[in-house]
């Protein structure tokens, strides 16, 4: 086929010479048939277009460029500025090196030439794009000398055009190739600072304001940064000259180039923060300009405060700004009106009435309080919301109630200290007279209930609770009643079914008698609400259960109409809901009833907006939980359209990002943009919500049925495993991720049954197959770090089912993913103390490292998980990857790593000793020491895992343990006699204490002074924290006294009490021993009872509580 390519039949040939000839005509026909508006015309004229490509390469380029210096129509010239950048760049076939060198050159020439002649400003940015694109592959090479000359020439020209286009090709380069515009910085500090301070040219001050915003954004040395510090005030003049003469388009052109530069450089500003920062609040606050120019002054004081990974603690620094800015933004929240849709509501619009500064001011508060936090947040509203609250005006009261709301999440921890206040501003808004502030207030209490919970709710059920009721008796204002209604929703989601309880019979009548009501949204409100309150309290709901379930079957089957979609929609949801609350059993008659409607349903044809598919694909999985079993009938139903849902592909339009065409309807709730590179991206969110929704509910039905969803795996493993790596939407990753070990689960219990139509263990080790080298594949790519832990415990659950059948192949990179995981995991960690030396560091920005450490720490966790499966699996055999990993994990031991990364080393050595025994006494020299001294590490998590390691090597160790066992003892009497070991965070070292000392006593007798440490061994029982152990000692306790061995009975038989107190409180107490070990303890007390003297029986009796002694009489009896 390549051979034929290269031959042209006759005609093609002849077309190729007209086009390419010395006439312009017929290019220039092609040229304009290539922008036509007939798709038919067009895919032929790229045809052509790509045989020339193909062919003749010299003289098409050649061509393209003539027509952009010579054609008199605007449109050819911006079209061969494009192709030619497509073809001399972007092209997959990069055409540059196929060119002849005097091709090469004359194109130089020719863009070069293009740029001083053109004059239609739209033609010249293009056509700097396509210099700019070129250079970006030529100067590191040195490839186009002629070039940065060329540009400082222009600069200093007196031509405005060609400095604007010199400065938007600096721009450019200094993104793609910065590196190589460095060696020129001072003399483009000379010309930035020439030009911002004495041009007068508007749009030549922005183009130099891009390129040096771009420019600072590409030096990597701070010294060279500082070297631009001086240019400043002018940046700033730029933005202050264009409002001063009434040009805001400008302005508002040098805002979005400065809000850029606050959040990649914000240090930058640092110097000059006051005098920045004073200038751009003085824009927002001044009345006489547009809202688009103050809403941008605004979003470039938030960005400086969100930039927390760059300059950490900055703008705390500045109360008074940050005052003044929340005033600006309370002032914002006033722009509302009383729209008569609101009080009406016939439709969804919630928002009737609220303006663009409205939605700016409330969208603001929020971002603010999260990045400057409560501290800081908290004093500035205390101070300004009081008067709000105080003053006649409606709009006032509502947006003092609207901010509380708004700034709860960032405010959260500060906030609820101060619980009381805050509700008692909330709760006193209930009694005002106007509906839209009861309705602020009854929003507040929803938003607080999430973000103050479950504090809110256990502190003050008895005021809110009563306070929402009462709110869904107002039939004058149906937004108020359903607005009350979700709010029960949003406490009962943080609240306990005790707490919940004595509520639910007012609750659950009020919002019967709202689902009667004739407003749809009052109908949807209560059955949302309805929904959360049966979730919430579980069984509690049954004895409503009769009441409720005939209005929600009713929904079901009547809200047919198009308008009832949604309502019927939340029936779905409430009814699948509550059946989950009360049981199968309440559940089962009705159960019926509502598949059969689901499934009629699920056969109609229903249209790609409605909601009823995804509430569907949920009901379903809800009935399934409930049912169990009992649903597998139903699978052949279900599964189909779910399986279609989790394959949507989804719904990707991709232009590229400096195209004017802006993506269709970009004003579309549906669409979401992301732009990656030079493309922009929009994608549609229902697609992808519905995909996401899908692939839980898979999940949710391999993990209920076990081995009853067998049949389904072959078709849900190819589905759901490309989606590992989907990273359009997180949440159809981590359904994924959670579905990788049900599926594997599903298999082998089916094989293990004999209920997988005749497949056997081999079906198992395919579907590992494909499945573990999957996962460790993702891992690799996964960008998020809290996904990645969940891949790793996903992956530990896959090992735990299938490792034995792994390969050796396949453990080798599980074991590299791990080092590359812990090389990954350490670099974000230090990243995060170079944080910590910025100037401005402070106590919160010291809380947030905290956090983001403690998500660190869970990866860390699920990789000693991990280890400690393999080496469970594959024991001895999985020595030699161990000793690779040691130089990964030895550091983990280190004093200046947390407590919990020492845990995890520490259980890693102490899985190798107990599952390799001789094979692991290797590294006892190395491992020991550090053992010994961790066992009394401040840390009892990290004592428990060191004393438990003790006991391991006291069992295995042998000789090579005889040596230390008197420092062990000594290490574990510490431990064991500190005077707070019985505390509840301390009690878990305790017990393992006292089980390796159990194990000292057991291999090592012949090196301990026996009659003193076993009776103190024995005054140490029962223990009854970590129960493993506890049935570990209480039978090693019970061995002993069956063989008589002397040291446990005393010399004549004195501890003998002690022995039978023990036993009595194993006996008496909760999963002490196994059911062997007490009925062997039964045995030895009557064989006692027989066998001791009746005054020593009895005082041993005595020494007894009575509710004991009562208890052994039983047993014994």
């Amino acid at each position: 086929m390549a051979a034929e390519s290269t031959h042209l039949q006759p005609q093609q040939q002849a077309q190729l010479a007209a086009i390419l000839g010395p006439d312009s005509a017929p290019f220039e026909t092609l040229i304009s048939s290539l922008m036509s508006a007939s798709n038919e015309q067009r895919s032929q004229a790229e045809l052509v277009f790509n045989l020339c490509k193909q062919h003749d390469p010299n003289s098409l380029s050649l061509k393209l460029a003539h027509l952009l210096q010579l054609s008199p129509h605007p449109e050819a010239r911006a079209m061969s500025a494009v192709l030619l950048r497509k073809l001399l760049t972007r092209d997959d076939s990069f055409l540059w090196p196929r060119l002849s060198p005097s091709t090469q050159s004359s194109l130089k020439s020719i863009l070069l030439s293009s740029v001083q002649s053109e004059n239609a400003k739209s033609i010249s940015k293009k056509l700097c794009d396509t210099v700019s694109e070129l250079a970006s592959n030529l100067l590191p090479e040195n490839g186009w000398p002629e070039l940065l000359p060329f540009m400082f020439q222009c600069v200093s020209s007196d031509s405005h055009k060609l400095q604007e286009s010199a400065f938007l090709i600096f721009a450019q380069l200094s993104q793609y190739i910065g590196d190589s515009l460095i060696p020129h910085i001072k003399h483009l500090h000379a010309v930035f600072l020439n030009c911002l301070t004495n041009s007068n040219n508007p749009d030549v001050k922005i183009a130099a304001l891009n390129a040096v915003i771009n420019f600072i954004q590409c030096l990597t040395s701070s010294s060279d940064r500082d070297r631009f510090q001086d240019l400043l005030p002018s940046m700033m003049r730029t933005l202050t000259e264009s409002l001063n003469n009434g040009n805001e388009a400008t302005a508002q052109e040098a805002l979005e180039l400065l809000i850029e530069l606050a959040g990649t450089e914000p240090r930058f500003l640092r110097r000059q923060l006051v005098d920045v920062v004073e200038s751009m609040l003085q824009i927002a606050e001044a009345e006489s300009l547009e809202e688009g120019t103050r809403h941008l002054a605004i979003e470039f004081v938030i960005t400086l405060a969100e930039a927390r990974e760059r300059a950490p603690g900055m703008m705390r620094k500045l109360p008074q700004f940050i005052s003044r800015l929340f005033a600006i933004l309370m002032r914002m929240l006033l722009d509302i009106e009383d729209d008569p849709v609101w009080h009406t509501a016939e439709t969804e619009d919630e928002d009737a009435g609220e303006t663009s500064n409205y939605s700016v001011g409330q969208e603001c508060l929020d971002r603010l309080a999260i990045a400057l936090g409560g501290n800081t947040i908290v004093p500035v509203a205390s101070e300004q919301l009081p008067a709000y609250l105080a003053a006649p005006e409606w709009q006032k009261h509502h947006a003092a109630l609207i901010a509380l709301a708004q700034i709860a999440e960032g405010c959260n921890k500060v906030m609820v200290k101060n619980l009381e206040q805050v509700l008692s501003m909330v709760l006193k808004s209930f009694q005002h007279p106007h509906p839209r502030v009861r309705w602020a207030a009854i929003n507040a209490i929803g938003q607080l209930s999430t973000d103050l919970g479950p504090d809110l709710q256990n502190q003050f059920h008895q005021q809110v609770l009563p306070a929402l009721a009462g709110s869904m008796d107002d039939f004058q204002n149906p937004r108020v009643q359903a607005h009350a209604a979700s709010a029960v929703l949003n406490f009962s989601e943080n609240c306990t079914p005790e707490i919940l309880t004595p509520y639910l019979d007012g609750i659950v009548s009020k919002l019967l008698v709202l689902l009667q009501n004739g407003k749809q949204m009052v109908q949807e409100g209560a059955l949302t609400a309805l929904a959360s309150v049966a979730d919430s309290s579980q069984e509690h709901f049954q004895k409503y259960y009769d009441a409720v379930m005939p209005y929600l079957k009713a929904i079901l089957v009547n809200a047919t109409d198009k308008s009832n979609r949604m309502l019927r929609a939340k029936s779905m949801e409430c009814i699948s809901l509550v059946g989950m609350a009360v049981g199968k059993e309440k559940f089962r008659n009705d159960a019926k009833q509502v598949m059969e409607v689901l499934m009629s349903l699920q056969g109609s044809q229903m249209e790609t907006d409605d909601p009823t598919t995804s509430y569907m694909l949920q009901a379903w999985a809800r009935l399934c939980k409930c049912l169990g079993q009992d649903f597998l009938p139903y699978m052949s139903v279900v599964m189909p359209p779910l399986l279609l849902s989790a394959q949507l592909k989804p719904d990707v339009t991709i232009t590229s990002a400096d195209s004017d065409n802006d993506i269709e309807d970009s004003d579309d709730e549906s669409m979401e943009t992301i732009t990656l590179g030079d493309k922009r991206i929009g994608i549609k969110t229902s697609v992808l919500e519905e995909k996401a929704t899908a692939c839980n509910m898979l999940c949710c039905y391999a993990d209920e049925l076990k081995e009853g969803f067998f049949p389904w795996i072959d078709q849900v493993a190819p589905t759901l495993v490309p989606l590992l790596k989907f990273y359009f939407h997180e949440e159809v990753r981590k359904a994924a991720v959670s579905a990788m070990p049900e599926l594997l689960r599903s298999a082998k219990l089916a094989v293990e049954k004999g209920l997988a139509q005749g497949r056997n263990e081999s079906y198992v080790k395919q579907l590992s197959d494909y499945i573990i080298p999957a996962l460790v594949e993702a891992l690799h790519k996964e960008p998020d770090t809290e996904i990645c832990a969940s891949m790793l415990d996903s992956l530990n659950e896959c090992l735990q089912i299938s490792g034995p059948l792994l390969d050796e192949g396949q453990v080798r990179s599980i074991v590299d993913e791990i080092k590359q995981v812990i090389t990954a995991s350490s670099s974000r960690k230090r990243e995060r103390a170079e944080r910590t030396k910025a100037e401005d560091f402070d106590a919160e920005e010291s809380e947030l490292i905290k956090e983001e450490n403690e998500q660190e720490e869970e990866v860390f966790d699920q990789v000693g998980e991990i280890l400690g499966t393999l080496i469970k699996t594959f024991k001895a055999s999985f020595l030699p990857f161990f000793d690779e990993l040691s130089s990964y994990l030895t550091p983990m031991w280190g004093k200046d790593k947390t407590p919990e990364e020492r845990r995890i080393a520490i259980c890693i050595f102490d899985d190798v000793a107990e599952q390799c025994r001789e094979a692991a006494l290797k590294y006892y020299d190395t491992y020991l020491p550090f053992l010994l001294e961790a066992c009394n590490d401040e840390n009892p998590d990290v004592r428990q895992a060191a004393v438990y390691g003790l006991g391991v090597c006291a069992e295995f160790g042998g000789s090579v343990f005889k040596p230390l066992v008197g420092e062990a003892l000594s290490r574990l009497n510490v431990v064991i006699r500190h005077p707070n070991a019985m505390q509840s965070e301390n009690l878990m070292a305790y017990d393992n204490a006292v089980s390796a000392l159990g194990k000292i006593c057991q291999f090592h007798r012949d090196s301990i002074d026996a009659s003193q440490v076993v009776p103190a061994w024995l005054n140490c029982l029962p223990i009854k924290g970590d129960l493993i152990e506890a049935k570990v000692v209480h039978d090693q306790l019970c061995s002993m006294v069956e063989r008589s061995d002397p040291d446990i009975l005393g010399p004549s038989h004195q501890y003998l009490p002690k022995i039978v107190a023990v036993f009595a409180e194993v006996l008496c107490g909760k999963d002490l021993a196994t059911e062997q070990t007490a009925s062997r303890m039964v045995n030895l007390l009557r064989q006692l009872q027989q066998t001791l003297p009746p005054a020593t029986l009895a005082s041993t009796w005595s020494s007894l509580q009575p509710q004991q002694q009562l208890a052994l009489q039983s047993i014994l009896s």
